[in-house]
């Protein structure tokens, strides 16, 4: 189970980041920033092996399942 935020925009603000370094911004310069979307996966195949029974709740709330 992981709850974190989204690879794919950290990914993407790392860029614009990137670019505005090379672009000659000063690092201090530039905006601490917190990630806004965050997801839920969950494997289930590994929670079977483990003995793990999840309730049907939190498996509709996850953002993914691995089954």
């Amino acid at each position: 189970m992981s709850y974190s935020a989204r690879v794919a925009d950290l990914s993407r603000r790392a860029a614009f980041f990137v670019d505005r370094i090379l672009k000659g911004t000063k690092a201090a310069d530039l905006p601490i920033e917190q990630p806004t979307k965050f997801e839920l996966l969950i494997n289930l195949k590994t929670a079977r092996v483990l003995g793990l029974n999840l309730p049907p709740t939190l498996l509709a709330l996850a953002d993914e399942v691995i089954e």
